[in-house]
């Protein structure tokens, strides 16, 4: 993802603080998200081989808010290429010649 973002300049590489922004509050948006999932009993740990079994808290193991971090950032660049992708559709289409 971050390759992808280097390369059309989608999100970080566009505006570094307002990436940096977006990325903290949408993190820390998910992580309150999860903590009351937690404490209603609705999110569980769960036993998957592939962890590492190191907790921040009850319920919440560090990959977690690794996982938060990429689920932003790739929503973002996809958001970024996104839009990317629909004004360059828009100033090709036939309406966009007439308004010129």
């Amino acid at each position: 993802m971050l390759l992808l973002d280097w390369r059309f300049r989608l999100f970080f590489w566009r505006d570094v603080f307002a990436a940096a922004v977006v990325t903290v509050l949408g993190v820390a948006f998910f992580l309150v998200w999860d903590v009351a999932g937690i404490a209603a009993g609705i999110f569980f740990r769960g036993d998957a081989v592939i962890a590492t079994g190191i907790v921040l808290a009850p319920e919440l193991p560090i990959e977690e808010p690794v996982f938060l971090v990429f689920l932003v950032v790739c929503t973002m660049v996809l958001y970024g290429g996104a839009v990317r992708i629909m004004e360059r559709l828009r100033a090709r289409s036939p309406r966009a010649e007439v308004a010129r």
